[in-house]
C-alpha cells in the first residue's frame, strides 16, 4: 500500500518535470535558431555601418545605389550620379543589398 502511494507521487512529479525539460528544449530551440542568429545579423550591420569609408559603393534601405563621398559622425554623403549627392543616415545602409551590389560591380 505504501509504495503504490509513493509510486503515484512520482508518477505525478515525473509529469510536472517532463514538461519542464520540454519547455526548457523548446525555448533552447528558439533561442539558437531565432534569436541568435538576429542577434549576429545585428552586430554584423553595426560593424558594417562603422566600417563605411570613403569611396565605398553602398545601397541604402531605400534602394539608392551610390558612392560613399564624406563620412561624418552619423550621417553620410552619397552621390548617386556626377554631380549629384544626397546626405543619409548611417542607420539607412543595408548590408545584405550592398553586399550583392559590390559583387555585381
Amino acid at each position: 500500500m505504501l509504495t503504490s502511494i509513493l509510486l503515484q507521487a512520482t508518477e505525478g512529479q515525473g509529469g510536472l518535470i517532463g514538461n519542464l525539460i520540454l519547455i526548457g528544449g523548446i525555448a533552447l530551440i528558439f533561442y539558437f535558431f531565432m534569436i541568435r542568429p538576429q542577434q549576429k545579423k545585428q552586430k554584423d550591420q553595426r560593424n558594417f555601418i562603422s566600417a563605411v569609408k570613403k569611396g565605398d559603393m553602398v545601397v541604402t534601405v531605400g534602394g539608392v545605389h551610390g558612392k560613399v563621398i564624406s563620412v561624418e559622425d552619423d550621417t553620410f554623403i552619397l552621390e548617386v550620379d556626377r554631380g549629384a549627392k544626397i546626405k543619409f543616415e548611417k542607420s539607412s545602409i543595408s548590408l545584405e543589398s550592398s553586399k550583392k551590389y559590390a559583387t555585381n560591380s
